[in-house]
């Protein structure tokens, strides 16, 4: 067997495997096979079977993964649905900022346990961000304050844009974390539910749409 590239006058040439075969006295040859409509690597590594570089393999090599992709694709999907995306920004400051938020969603956590969680997951290929650690998220997510306002009107904006009308009826919750350190302006000391003596804590409220919209 071998693979075979055949001209097409008004097509792309045909990619083909095909056998040779003695009828006879006479070589024939006969199309087993059309690959015109493989992806490359597919064929290439057909094509090395063919030449027999697979012999001897066992099949028992241990199985690789790569990196997690469907829950930070589908974040991603909807976060442009809402604007999010967008008004964020396309810098690498804005990226760091969007996954802040998507891996909030997907992994309650740290900016330590952020880091730690895209080292499994497809954050390069969905994002296109490269590597980065927690101080780079704690800039990211300080230049986020500045633009709280404009940010919460344009999504407003756009939520108005897609549904025609505004919002009727708004859902909220509200919760508390404790803070490390002593200089988030927003920390208070108080009732502290986690049991953290010593600790200054936040709250935190989110308001959505009745559709659960931020």
């Amino acid at each position: 067997m071998y693979i075979a590239t055949v001209p097409n006058r008004h097509s792309p040439p045909a990619i083909l495997l095909r056998e040779s075969f003695r009828e006879g006295s006479q070589v024939r040859t006969r199309t087993l096979a059309t690959l015109t409509s493989w992806a490359p690597e597919r064929i290439e590594a057909l094509h090395r079977a063919l030449k027999g570089e697979f012999d001897g393999l066992s099949g028992d090599l241990p199985p690789t993964c790569g990196p997690i992709f469907a829950v930070l694709f589908v974040l991603k999907q909807l976060a442009d649905r809402l604007g999010l995306t967008r008004v964020l920004g396309k810098g690498r400051r804005a990226k760091l900022a969007l996954f802040l938020v998507l891996v909030r969603i997907a992994a309650q956590g740290s900016r330590l346990s952020a880091v730690r969680w895209a080292a499994n997951h497809a954050v390069a290929e969905t994002l296109g961000l490269g590597r980065f650690d927690e101080d780079d998220l704690s800039v990211a997510w300080d230049a986020l304050a500045p633009r709280q306002a404009q940010i919460e009107e344009t999504l407003y904006r756009v939520l108005r844009r897609q549904t025609g009308q505004s919002p009727t009826v708004v859902l909220y919750d509200v919760t508390s974390s404790y803070c490390e350190g002593e200089c988030n302006a927003l920390a208070a000391f108080g009732y502290n539910r986690d049991k953290k003596a010593g600790k200054a804590q936040i709250v935190i409220g989110l308001v959505t749409t009745g559709y659960g919209e931020p």
